[in-house]
């Protein structure tokens, strides 16, 4: 077998194991998703309970950090918490802005400490 013929096994392994699997339900998502009522009461429980465990995920990754958040002290943490908040809020509650505004500080507090 030439190379090229284990590049395309590869290829096809991840359009049926990864992709296919996945679209089927992404495809089956936006036709129910269609007749769903976004302000009903199971809705409401459904962004009550990711809302619990988006703050549970940033709450540990504060406190009980893993990775390259061990490095950085709790106060670049939480600056980089709260400046991703700031930056979501003043820029219409863009998620992206809040992200790119957080990684920021973490980043340039760890270069202004001399972390790598």
């Amino acid at each position: 077998m030439s190379f090229y013929s284990h590049e395309l096994a590869a290829i096809l392994i991840v359009i049926f194991v990864g992709f296919l699997p996945n679209e089927v339900w992404r495809v089956l998502g936006v036709l129910f998703g269609r007749r769903i009522d976004e302000d009903g009461l199971w809705m409401q429980w459904v962004r009550a309970v990711a809302t619990a465990l988006l703050a549970a995920v940033v709450a540990r990754l504060l406190l009980i950090p893993s990775g390259a958040l061990v490095a950085l002290p709790l106060w670049l943490r939480v600056g980089g918490v709260a400046s991703g908040i700031a930056g979501f809020l003043l820029v219409r509650r863009s998620v992206l802005a809040g992200v790119l505004t957080a990684e920021a500080v973490l980043v340039l507090g760890a270069w202004w400490l001399g972390i790598r």
